[in-house]
């Protein structure tokens, strides 16, 4: 009975295979793509208000 399940290939560094990036995104960058998000969040669930109280409420649960 011949097998048919297709075998993994062992991809070894350099051989077609990209590099992955050990460095830290930068905080501008992030921002940047979290901002739209935020945005549309802010818009969809009822606005400042909201957001305020949340932050608040986080702010009491750490103490501050």
């Amino acid at each position: 009975m011949a097998l048919t399940a297709p075998r993994t290939m062992i991809r070894t560094p350099g051989r077609g295979t990209r590099p992955r990036r050990t460095g830290r995104r930068h905080p501008l960058v992030a921002t940047l793509m979290a901002l739209p998000l935020a945005v549309l969040l802010l818009v969809v669930f009822d606005g400042w208000e909201t957001v305020a109280t949340q932050a608040s409420s986080v702010g009491v649960m750490l103490g501050r």
